[in-house]
């Protein structure tokens, strides 16, 4: 078993990739927002940070380590953050983590993480090679 790293006490001293408000469409009955909505918020961020690495489309072909620490509740401020971790010919592995914080607080807390792959593509849809060199960005 690997073992996981600490977690970190305050979010990334930089730009988040994505940042909302978790509304009440997007809860259960019991007020938690569902993990399916924060997963797709992730998934959008990391998205964005693959497809400026890639310099083009992209594709999610796998999460992995989604690690679900604490609930996000209507009206929570939610921001994700990320990092390209490896980069292999045609794939990208990208750390991924949402932070919640309180309308009326300051401090954040880190409520989810997990590492997504990603798969540049051209056209057809069909696997390409990531260009060379680094795209400014996460």
């Amino acid at each position: 078993m690997t073992e996981r790293k600490p977690r970190p006490a305050a979010p990334p001293d930089e730009a988040p990739l994505l940042r909302t408000i978790a509304m009440p469409a997007d809860a259960n009955p019991n007020g938690d927002i569902f993990g399916g909505w924060l997963m797709g918020l992730m998934d959008l961020a990391a998205g964005n940070a693959a497809g400026r690495r890639a310099r083009g489309r992209v594709a999610t072909v796998a999460v992995d380590a989604i690690v679900f620490h604490s609930p996000v509740l209507v009206g929570d401020e939610v921001s994700i953050y990320g990092r390209i971790v490896a980069v292999g010919r045609s794939s990208m592995k990208i750390e991924i983590e949402a932070w919640r914080r309180e309308r009326a607080d300051d401090s954040a807390n880190l409520v989810t993480e997990a590492v997504f792959t990603f798969v540049a593509i051209d056209a057809a849809r069909r696997p390409r090679p990531v260009p060379s060199g680094k795209v400014s960005g996460p």
